[in-house]
């Protein structure tokens, strides 16, 4: 073993066995839900019924928003131009960044940061943190949407996180900041179903580092199904429609000596 060079604790072999966090890969097909392995793969332990159930809501909360996402126009663009399937799957994937996709991430360090067992009062924590933040010119990551006053998914998951058992300290602290803001800035400023996710995910007791690639599990599905609908329904090389964009750069000119 000591001159093994890459070792993983996710998934691999014991006696001819392909496991996964050391349960057999045959015992878990048809036993644990794809809701389920996710759990299992990213926390290295099977989840508890309540944990499936909110797992599951959660990623089918993120599974796709329309066409406009910059995700889904790079997937469908890239696929248009005579590239395969895999190719626009992976530049969909590739635009999952710090500002589509990112907030989750964003949002569950910051919560990790700010909350141990000391603090007391999350409505304190919250009012100074968005000051703190508000000084600083930062965004505060999870809130704020342009469609919604109050974010519907976001609704329906905190009523799935109560009554699973899981409104604890980070989901307390998210409404908090939810409201502080409001209160601050005198505008609708909800908590996003990125912010949402990222609370349930941290009372849940999942690191940080997962936030984004969680997105991209839940998110990848849709920007599939989009790039079938795609191939299935238009004509390739998708481009810009005439008037729809314009030039705005320098005056018509001669090239010198031309």
């Amino acid at each position: 073993m000591s001159d093994v060079l890459w070792k993983t604790g996710v998934a691999g072999q014991i006696d001819g066995k392909t496991v996964v966090r050391g349960y057999p890969l045959q015992e878990l097909i048809g036993n644990v839900s794809f809701a389920e392995s996710i759990y299992l793969v990213l926390k290295g332990e099977l989840p508890s019924a309540p944990e499936a159930k909110m797992m599951n809501a959660m990623l089918t909360a993120c599974i796709d928003h329309g066409i406009a996402p910059p995700s889904v126009v790079a997937a469908r663009t890239v696929f248009s131009g005579g590239n395969s399937l895999n190719s626009a799957v992976a530049a969909g994937a590739l635009t999952l960044g710090d500002f589509h996709g990112g907030a989750i991430e964003q949002c569950m360090k910051l919560f990790e940061e700010l909350i141990d067992d000391s603090v007391t009062d999350m409505k304190q924590l919250a009012k100074d943190k968005v000051a703190e933040m508000r000084a600083a010119k930062r965004r505060f990551p999870g809130f704020g949407h342009k469609l919604y006053k109050r974010d519907p998914r976001t609704v329906r998951m905190l009523e799935l996180a109560k009554e699973y058992g899981f409104g604890g300290n980070y989901i307390n602290f998210a409404v908090a900041v939810q409201d502080s803001l409001e209160e601050t800035m005198g505008r609708d400023m909800p908590l996003n179903v990125d912010g949402a996710i990222a609370a349930i995910l941290c009372d849940m007791g999942f690191d940080w580092k997962v936030g984004k690639g969680f997105f991209i599990i839940a998110r990848i599905p849709g920007v599939v199904a989009h790039i079938v609908e795609e191939w299935s329904r238009e004509k390739p090389f998708r481009r810009l429609p005439e008037g729809a964009y314009a030039y705005d750069g320098a005056a018509l000119r001669r090239v010198p000596g031309a």
